[in-house]
Formats: C-alpha cells, structure tokens, sequence
C-alpha cells in the first residue's frame, strides 16, 4: 500500500512497528483538491492532519487584500496541520492546493482510537513532536539577522584565507607597482651593465618562466576567491529573506491583534452604550 510507504518516510511516524504503521496507514482518508482550491484557511477550527500523496500544496499567512505571506511549499510526503491532532486551537496558517492533489487525512478522532488500541505507539509519537517543536523553538528564539562575513570568517582554512589575500593583492596598485619594479630591477641587473656574467641574460627565459608560473597559480586561487564571495553572496540573500519574512509575520501579527482589540473595544463600546 503506497500509504505504509509514505507514512514510513514521515518523521512523526517513524519509530513506529511495522504493524503499527500498517494499522495507522489503512485509517487514512483519501482527499482530492483540484487546482486553486482552499483546503483550509487560517484560524479555522480544525482536527486532522494531511500527509501529501501527490501533487503539490502552498502553506501561508493571509495578508492584506489578495497578498499572503508564503511559509512553505509541500509536496508528496510532507505534512502539515499536525497540531490539530492534538488541541482544539484554530488554524495557525492557510493552505492551498497549488496543483490537482491528493491528501491524505489523518483525523484526532481516527488517531485517539488507534492509540486507545496500541498505546505503546503514542511514545514515538510523542518523542517525535518533541523534537520538533524543540526544532521550532530554537529556530524561533535564534535570530534571524547574523553578521555571514564574520559566520564565513570563522570557518575559513589557512588555504581560504591565502586565496582572498591572493585575490586582494592582484586588484591592488601595491601588485602593479611592484610587478613594474621587480620587472626593471632584473632587467637591469641582467643587461651586463652591473654583472659581467649575468644570471638570466636576455631575452630572460627565467623571468618569463617564473611569471608564467605566478599567472597559473594566481588564476585557481582568483576563482576560489570568486566562488567563495559568490557563497557568501547567496547567503547575505537568505538571511534578508529570513528577516523579511520574520517582519512580515509579525507585521501580520500585530494587525491580527490589533483588529482583535479594536473589535474587543468595540463590542465594549456597545456594552457600554446599553448600560
């Protein structure tokens, strides 16, 4: 039964028995969505979990008018709306289906009479929920804005650091001027005007040979340079996105307090009139 298969691949399920997941994966309800269609929206009451089986679903935050905050992208295998299983709390996201998809429901009723039946699989449930609401908590209480030059400073090697002192030194004046000086000094010394003998007379293959050598080490340790920024580059880009959704949630939450309390004053308001 391709549910075995799916349920087994998903953290909450785990380190369930064999039999365990069997008897769980015949519980689960088929749901079909068509493309565009609301499987549910933030704070609606809710009691079942959704597993993915095919197609693909969009978690989010509603916003203002017709913009929404995107938490995640789910397709098959992932799962969301776990914690209706366990507390009668409204939704805390939307999800749509993005494409034609088939989910797989798992309602609180459904799971409290498996493990009425088969205690023994509501520790590994359990111990797997903690986990990841530990997870959340960490991510949640870390911050979401970090300096990434001094995270990348951090873990370079002695070969790194050679490399970006390479590529410093090459896009500098000192480079220039010392590549002029050093190129006339051996001339000079080379042409017989100072030594009788000289050590690489002209047209002084040894001095080409050692340029040459300096113009292929420099181009590797340029380009590890290059990669290097261009890493440090995409991870500047994910923790602005990292702080800018973490403003626009609690932007969002702040509005959806503050509607609250304008409501609640409201209704005060009107208690008060009557009086």
């Amino acid at each position: 039964m391709d549910a075995i298969a799916l349920l087994r691949s998903i953290q909450l399920f785990e380190d369930l028995a064999e039999d365990d997941l069997i008897a769980l994966a015949y519980a689960l309800v088929p749901r079909a969505y068509e493309a565009g269609t609301m499987i549910f929206a933030q704070g609606d009451s809710g009691s079942s979990m959704y597993i993915v089986e095919s197609g693909d679903v969009n978690i989010h935050l509603s916003g203002e008018g017709s913009q929404r905050i995107s938490l995640k992208d789910a397709a098959r295998g992932e799962y969301f709306g776990e914690l209706a299983l366990f507390d009668d709390k409204p939704r805390s996201a939307s999800v749509l289906a993005t494409t034609d998809a088939v989910l797989l429901e798992l309602q609180r009723a459904t799971l409290e009479d498996y493990l009425d039946r088969r205690p023994r699989a509501a520790m590994a449930i359990l111990r797997t929920m903690s986990e990841r609401l530990r997870e959340t908590n960490t991510l949640l209480s870390a911050r979401a804005a970090k300096n990434v030059d001094e995270e990348f400073d951090k873990n370079l090697s002695w070969s790194d650091r050679l490399a970006d002192t390479v590529a410093e030194l090459n896009g500098s004046w000192k480079f220039i001027i010392f590549l002029l000086a050093m190129s006339t000094a051996w001339c000079m010394v080379n042409t017989g005007l100072i030594l009788r003998n000289p050590l690489d007379p002209y047209p002084y293959a040894f001095f080409n040979l050692v340029l040459a050598i300096v113009v292929g080490l420099q181009g590797p340790l340029i380009v590890m340079s290059q990669n290097r920024q261009s890493l440090k580059d995409r991870a500047r880009a994910d923790t602005d996105f990292k702080v800018n959704l973490k403003n626009e949630v609690n932007i969002e939450t702040l509005l959806r307090e503050l509607c609250e309390f304008r409501a609640e004053m409201g209704e005060k308001a009107k208690e008060a009139k009557k009086d």
